[in-house]
């Protein structure tokens, strides 16, 4: 299953979905959904905001010293039977996992949702060896039998309706009865259990992400809905953690704290229904477990940005608020990025990956409106960070000459006040004159990105500085 970088095409993207009546229904449910129970849980927590304040200054001191923690987590996996393999690349990650299946003999491996698992395309890469990749989280499964891409770090099939899954259901489960009813969400779960259920027996591997690594004891932590995540890392023979190398944190103490923000920020829980805690392969005395417990730690430029502006990044802990309280993810929804990280922190995040040649327009979808960093558990200055990015992109001459032409000429008259002020006088008035029977304008020469869409509303009376001045000498006045 093999998802292209399609970020370039932002603006195409974006057009087709904005025109997707079922999409755009979809896309309805989060405001009442993940917003109003982001919104109730925070408010019957006091501490809440300290919470907050304290995840942030854990991820900032661990980011400072990441070095240290890294070393000292591998070496307590190493002493809980574990093994810890480094991957620079995604193509490193891709070959590390192949290897440890070939060595055991695996032919089918069932998959934890995995963010990191998407970003190397692990799936297609295992398919192409003669390996089956199974995801058994259920909005991946059903997004692996469509052959699509996540549209949400936390629920995948935000995009999706359940006759769309049922549809996909009769397509695929072809073993069962023709007649029999999927038609509601607990009926399509049911099928989905029983089909995975097989998938789970016959795993030889199984692989899942961490929302945490704990440097103190060594531990790989997931946190999920389903009980997936554990039958996948204790049926087979073999568990394989995916993480990347900013998901450490110091201590257990630590990551109960961060535990408390994340699943409130993400669903609105309190607290996940399954948060599972690893610790190396299973003990003579364990009445089950796998036998091997590999962990890949994956860098693939996150060095880079911890040397540079974008290091607050690191901070991320995949909660998916920013996309969900996002007024242009709200409008596109996540397939429009092109990629595997959606929303502001993909607008960030993105260009840092895979460059801001490929990816210059995700910084440049948004309003700036603030709510994303308003609602991040972590507080990482998102604005700010796509801010940077469009510097960049300036910089290198990656945005339109338009762009470019209209900024130097908007700079030359802002450095200059006086003149500013009198051309900005002399257009409001000629607009006003020239609009003031229809009160619109449907069309306006080098306007052709707003009046395509919208009227411009013709202006009304005075500009801002010239109202600003004239309140002034009022004031003055005795």
């Amino acid at each position: 299953m093999s998802h292209p970088i399609k970020s370039p095409q932002f603006k195409e993207n974006a057009h087709e979905a904005l025109q997707d009546a079922q999409l755009q229904k979809a896309l309805g449910k989060i405001e009442t959904g993940a917003v109003a129970r982001r919104r109730s849980a925070a408010e019957h927590l006091p501490e809440f905001e300290r919470l907050r304040d304290s995840a942030r200054d854990i991820k900032n001191h661990t980011l400072a010293h990441l070095d240290l923690y890294l070393e000292q987590y591998e070496k307590r996996v190493n002493e809980q039977g574990g093994h810890v393999h480094w991957a620079v690349t995604a193509e490193d990650m891709r070959q590390i996992v192949l290897d440890i299946c070939k060595k055991a003999n695996a032919r089918i491996v069932t998959k934890g949702k995995s963010m990191i698992g998407e970003e190397v395309a692990l799936n297609d890469f295992l398919e192409k060896n003669n390996i089956v990749p199974v995801e058994t989280d259920l909005g991946e499964y059903i997004i692996q039998i469509r052959n699509e891409a996540p549209s949400h770090i936390i629920f995948p099939v935000l995009h999706l309706n359940k006759e769309e899954i049922e549809e996909d259901f009769r397509r695929v489960h072809t073993n069962l009865p023709v007649g029999r009813n999927i038609k509601e969400p607990a009926e399509l779960l049911a099928e989905a259990r029983t089909v995975l259920r097989e998938k789970f027996l016959a795993a030889d591997v199984g692989i899942t992400g961490a929302n945490f690594l704990v440097a103190e004891t060594g531990t790989s932590l997931i946190v999920t809905n389903e009980g997936n995540g554990d039958l996948t890392q204790t049926l087979p023979k073999v568990h394989i953690v995916l993480a990347s190398i900013e998901k450490v944190v110091p201590t257990l103490e630590d990551v109960s704290q961060m535990l408390r923000v994340l699943a409130r920020s993400a669903t609105g829980q309190e607290i996940s229904i399954y948060t599972t805690f690893s610790t190396g392969p299973r003990r003579k005395e364990d009445v089950d477990g796998p036998g091997e417990y590999h962990v890949i730690l994956l860098d693939n430029g996150r060095s880079a940005m911890l040397a540079g502006q974008f290091r607050d990044m690191l901070r991320c802990i995949r909660c998916g608020a920013c996309m969900n309280h996002c007024p242009v993810y709200g409008a596109v929804g996540g397939h429009a990025y092109g990629w595997v990280y959606p929303g502001p922190m993909g607008a960030v995040l993105t260009p840092s990956l895979i460059g801001v040649d490929k990816a210059g327009h995700l910084p440049n979808a948004s309003t700036f409106c603030g709510r994303c960093e308003e609602v991040c558990p972590v507080r990482i200055p998102l604005p700010k960070m796509m801010r940077h990015w469009r510097e960049r992109e300036f910089e290198r001459h990656l945005s339109p000459a338009t762009v470019r032409s209209g900024l130097k000429v908007w700079s030359f008259f802002a450095l200059r006040p006086t003149l500013y002020g009198f051309f900005a006088g002399l257009g409001m008035n000629l607009l006003a004159s020239l609009g003031r029977t229809k009160g619109r304008f449907r069309w306006l020469p080098l306007a052709g990105g707003w009046t395509r869409y919208r009227d411009f509303p013709v202006p009304q009376g005075e500009t801002f500085q010239s109202r600003w001045k004239n309140r002034q000498r009022a004031e003055k006045k005795p």
